[in-house]
């Protein structure tokens, strides 16, 4: 009988990075081996060597953080480096319009991924960053892929549970599809306090030249304080600027890694 082969240092040392994905800006050597399966001396080993060639930091307080040796490399994905860049003047006057959270976000592995945001002193405070991955079903970008992209995303969503985040959360299937049809025929996508208590969004779809959802961009508010539906309208124009700015670049880079198909 074949023994199962241990991880080599590369498997390890990957481990550990991906300990980092869920949007933890730091933790501990004791969270990072908890998370990666590794004796807490091996960690520690494979971290120092990390921290030393600049992929994490070590905190004052003992924890680590991503490196800006790994940010630099992380920079220069094409696809997501050429979006931002092209979406960032387009986020900055819905700010300007609303001074209210803007984000931009991608589809990726089931989860919405989020590229960049722009936020004020007057902006509402939000969990996500850049880098950080929610759920789909309960949030706004979410929203948006699974309401225009494949049949197999939103069974997906399904098949892996409607989590609660808050008591506002739609975990209910056939609600949910009630609501992404709606999404369908209006254009763009709402929550209200599905995420976080105490803010909402509007999030509309960003197209390449075909038409296909590479994208999804956003304006999260403060509930209460503004309709995010009678803010719609600006979300919509902004994401169909920059859809068409994509459509007369014709991007390679974009096309080539589409959100999904």
């Amino acid at each position: 009988m074949n023994e199962a082969k241990a991880p080599g240092v590369a498997a390890k040392v990957m481990g550990i990075l991906d300990a980092f994905a869920p949007g933890d800006p730091a933790l501990t050597l004791t969270e990072i081996c908890r998370r990666t399966g590794l004796p807490l001396a091996t960690g520690h080993r494979l971290i120092g060597e990390l921290v030393a060639g600049g992929f994490l930091e070590r905190r004052r307080d003992g924890s680590y953080r991503v490196g800006l040796r790994l940010w630099q490399i992380a920079a220069q994905a094409s696809a997501a480096t050429v979006l931002r860049e092209l979406a960032l003047p387009f986020m900055q006057d819905l700010y300007e319009a609303t001074h209210e959270n803007v984000q931009l976000a991608i589809v990726r592995e089931g989860r919405a991924l989020y590229l960049e945001r722009i936020r004020g002193p007057r902006s509402v405070p939000i969990v996500s960053r850049v880098g950080t991955e929610l759920p789909l079903h309960a949030t706004g970008v979410g929203k948006i892929f699974l309401a225009f992209g494949p049949a197999e995303l939103l069974e997906r969503a399904i098949g892996d549970g409607l989590g609660a985040l808050t008591r506002q959360t739609i975990t209910d299937p056939a609600r949910l599809r009630a609501e992404l049809a709606e999404v369908r025929r209006e254009g763009f996508a709402v929550t209200r306090e599905e995420m976080t208590l105490g803010s909402c969004s509007v999030a509309a779809p960003v197209r390449d030249a075909r038409g296909g959802v590479v994208a999804a961009l956003s304006l999260v508010a403060r509930s209460g304080a503004v309709d995010v539906r009678r803010l719609a309208p600006v979300v919509v124009a902004e994401a169909r600027a920059l859809s068409r700015d994509i459509a007369t670049r014709g991007n390679p880079e974009i096309l080539a890694e589409p959100s999904f198909r």
